[in-house]
């Protein structure tokens, strides 16, 4: 699979999700009292808002196709760069998603994994002993 179709595949996917609340937005119906607290929507959370956190998940989830493509090319399981970097950024916008929708579960879970993609990246991105520096 080339890059590009996995670039589109991501975009398109962020882009189709990030349309759902819009939709539903127009044809959901009246809802109970009750849901109206775990409705982010109802609760107050604008379209603009839910659509961000759909993108931000299509990127935090785009991670495991870049894998899953990876160790498919080489027949073998490997974890590229580029999943550390999304799971990074993905994990960065979820956790901002969380903070602003009030939800301490999901704020704690994706702020702790920012550290283990950080060093990572950190681990991968230092220079090698030996290596000669230009």
């Amino acid at each position: 699979m080339k890059p590009i179709y996995l670039v589109i595949f991501v975009v398109g996917l962020a882009a189709g999700l990030a349309l759902v609340p819009l939709v539903t937005q127009i044809s959901a119906p009246k809802a109970s009292p009750a849901a109206d607290q775990t409705d982010a929507q109802k609760a107050g959370l604008p379209p603009g808002w839910i659509a961000f956190g759909f993108f931000a998940q299509a990127l935090f989830t785009s991670r495991m196709i870049v894998q899953w493509v990876s160790t498919e090319r080489k027949r073998r399981s490997v974890i590229p760069v580029g999943f550390w970097w999304l799971s990074l950024f993905g994990g960065l916008l979820l956790a901002i998603y969380f903070l602003r929708r009030g939800d301490p579960v999901g704020s704690v879970g994706q702020l702790a994994g920012l550290v283990v993609y950080a060093r990572n990246l950190a681990l991968i991105l230092r220079p090698r002993p030996g290596a000669e520096s230009s």
